[in-house]
């Protein structure tokens, strides 16, 4: 719309046109109001079924991370020690007899073969006995030859502790990784779904805020154009500004504050051009 239409439309008309608004507003916005407020009561459970839900998987994750984080932590002390107690041994040359006859004799595995079969299988109580017996001879063994190689280096107990203690460490680390991992597979639809929904319940909660807020306006609105279209468009008192003043520059061949705001700006580019030059 060009300046000579601008100047034509009627102050009265443009108030009528915006009273008329407001009017409208006030009419539509507690249906609009109603409706947002049972989206949000609609939407909040299930926003907050999820985030639960969210937090729970999350807190598993945490749980397992700590767990893989401490035997971890823990194993990777024992390193050090089990190297240090290898490097003695070693130049004390009990090392040697180390590994060899432990996998020679295969007592544990022995032992532990002999206690599935007294788990698994239906026996009489001869057979019981005899299984008893062997198995204790075995442990009798098992300790005897620990015994001798405490004896003969006092160093070789510790390492066979201390390396199988951090072997499992290390498969209690990897096992809790390995439940970490799958936590965080299931848990990833968990976050995305409860991040959807909570940004359509923020979306919502805006809407709703804004409407309340045109609706709390709305009466001062109503109340500011009726009393324009009763009283006048210039100064009529506090609140009540001259409305005109922009129209009659205007319309008494003047620039507008849009034209003065687009001079300026022009002239600030121009000498900002010249200075760099």
């Amino acid at each position: 719309m060009d300046t000579e239409s601008l100047l034509n439309v009627k102050p009265e008309d443009l108030a009528k046109s915006l009273l008329q608004r407001r009017l409208m507003l006030k009419e539509s916005l507690p249906g609009v109001i109603r409706n947002l407020e049972a989206e949000e009561e609609a939407l909040s459970p299930k926003a907050e079924r999820l985030s639960k839900s969210y937090e729970e998987a999350n807190s598993k994750v945490a749980n397992f991370k700590q767990a893989r984080d401490k035997a971890q932590s823990e194993a990777g002390v024992l390193i050090s020690k089990v190297k240090l107690i290898r490097k003695r041994i070693e130049e004390s040359g009990g090392m040697v007899n180390l590994d060899p006859k432990w996998k020679k004799e295969r007592l544990i595995e022995r032992i532990e073969e002999i206690e599935h079969k007294i788990q698994t299988s239906a026996l009489d109580q001869k057979s019981e006995r005899k299984l008893l017996d062997k198995r204790r001879a075995l442990v009798y063994q098992n300790d005897k030859w620990l015994k001798e190689r405490k004896d003969s280096n006092p160093d070789m107990l510790e390492y066979i502790e201390k390396s199988r203690k951090m072997s499992n460490l290390y498969k209690k680390a990897d096992s809790a990784h390995t439940k970490m991992l799958d936590a965080v597979k299931k848990a990833q639809p968990s976050y995305e779904k409860s991040t959807s929904v909570s940004v359509e319940l923020r979306d919502i909660r805006s809407q709703l805020d804004r409407a309340r807020e045109l609706l709390k306006q709305s009466d001062r609105a109503i109340e500011h154009w009726e009393i324009r279209l009763q009283k006048g468009f210039g100064d009529i008192g506090p609140g009540f500004p001259d409305l005109l003043k922009g129209y009659n520059i205007v319309a008494g061949g003047g620039a507008s504050s849009f034209s003065k705001s687009t001079k300026s700006k022009s002239k600030n580019s121009s000498k900002t051009r010249g200075e760099e030059e």
